[in-house]
Formats: structure tokens, C-alpha cells, sequence
């Protein structure tokens, strides 16, 4: 088979993959050391699912060491089906091919017994590492952050609530009530994801956050202070 991602032996007889091999035929733009670290916080574990080191810098004129690292098959998988591209889906299918291969490589089982438990052992692994990458997958999709046009269309859902309220009730508000009007709404899209700022905002969000803007209302108490800032203040003189 035609080496297309470079793999290397481990002491323990594993074929690990070259992270920067790696990275560099996937195409990814950013920077391997940034790519990386992303990667491993989505829940691989070090000396378990990677092992970093240092190696001689590729530049012509040397430099310090850089770092690279050593990936099991199966992470190597699930960084290229996270890429989602055909770059990535091409790898994968490539590692496949070598655990097959390596399988094959194996003792058969001899009895018709031991090749239906083979069989059985086999699609349980499989199906366990499918469901664990769904799941990461997904986790990734539902926890990365708003795209700019999906935090611009809450952030002009949100103006546009205010100012429906506003005419709705006829109100003719000073800069102070309707920025009452803005704490209140923005409190509860607060409340509602479990977020300090707006900028925290995730796509799992997005649906709930945006029913709740369109049937929003302000509390008693927001409508209450807005009154009394409507009031005159009372004159101590007799």
C-alpha cells in the first residue's frame, strides 16, 4: 500500500501516525500548534490517544526543535472525519486500510466457534468507535460559537423586540428607560444559556434564545422602574 500519510512503529509494536504528516495533507491553514491543541481538547488523553516530541526543524536554516506528535490510528480517524472534507474522508479510509491490513496480518480463527466470536468482537468495537465519534461530533457542531451572521440576526432580533414594545405600548422613553428595556431582555437570553455575555453564545443556543426574544415582555419590575423614572422628582421646597 502507497504510503500516503507517514506511520511509524511504537516500542510497543503500534503504528502511529505523524501529526504534522497529518495536518499537512489534510491542508489545514491553521498553524499545526494551534490545529493541534484544538484537536486534543475535542477528549484525547496524552500517552494514551498521542505522545508529543521534538524534531529538527524543517526550515533551511535550522532554528529550535519543533513539536510533533504521535497519533494512534484511531485518533488519527476521527481528526479526519472531523475535517468533514474530502481530504479528510480520504485519510480515514486510508487508516482503514491499514488496520484491515494488520488484521489480516493476524492468526485466523480455526473453528466455525471462534470465527462467529471474532465476527461478534469485531462489529462491537465498531460500533462502539462509531457511536463515540457521532458523539463527538455532535458535541462539537452543538458547542462551537455562533456564526457572524447568526450572532447579527440575535443581535437585531433583540433591538427589534425593544422597539416593538416600545410602539406597541406607545411609549416615548428617554436613553436611561430604554436601556432598562435592553438589561432586561439581554438578562434573560443570559439566564436562559447559562452565559455572562452575549459573545458566549453557542449554536445549541440559538433556537431557544431566538423563541425567547420573539415572545419576549418585560418584567414587572423592569416596567416599574421605568415609571418612576417617568415621575418628577419631588421638591423639598415648602
Amino acid at each position: 500500500m502507497e504510503e500516503l500519510i507517514k506511520t511509524f512503529k511504537q516500542n510497543d509494536g503500534s503504528v502511529a501516525v505523524d501529526g504534522r504528516d497529518l495536518h499537512n495533507f489534510l491542508g489545514v491553514e491553521t498553524p499545526y500548534r494551534i490545529w493541534i491543541q484544538r484537536m486534543i481538547e475535542y477528549g484525547f488523553t496524552e500517552n494514551v490517544d498521542f505522545a508529543g516530541f521534538e524534531q529538527k526543524s524543517t526550515k533551511p536554516q535550522g532554528g529550535r526543535p519543533q513539536v510533533n506528535h504521535a497519533l494512534t490510528l484511531d485518533m488519527a480517524k476521527e481528526l479526519s472525519m472531523i475535517q468533514r472534507t474530502d481530504r479528510g474522508k480520504q485519510a480515514r479510509q486510508y487508516f482503514i486500510a491499514m488496520e484491515k491490513r494488520a488484521k489480516a496480518k493476524q492468526q485466523l480463527p480455526q473453528t466455525p466457534e471462534e470465527k462467529i466470536m471474532l465476527l461478534l468482537q469485531n462489529a462491537n468495537e465498531d460500533n462502539k468507535k462509531i457511536n463515540q465519534i457521532d458523539n463527538r461530533v455532535k458535541d462539537l457542531e452543538h458547542n462551537k460559537p455562533l456564526t457572524p451572521g447568526e450572532y447579527n440576526y440575535i443581535s437585531h432580533a433583540v433591538g427589534g423586540a425593544v422597539n416593538t414594545y416600545v410602539q406597541t405600548h406607545h411609549l416615548i422613553l428617554t436613553t436611561k428607560q430604554r436601556g432598562k428595556l435592553y438589561k432586561d431582555i439581554n438578562g434573560g437570553i443570559k439566564q436562559i444559556a447559562g452565559i455572562q455575555t452575549r459573545a458566549q453564545l453557542r449554536e445549541k443556543d440559538f433556537e431557544n434564545v431566538d423563541r425567547y426574544i420573539r415572545n419576549w415582555v418585560p418584567s414587572t419590575a423592569t416596567i416599574l422602574i421605568i415609571k418612576q423614572l417617568s415621575e418628577p422628582v419631588a421638591s423639598n421646597e415648602g
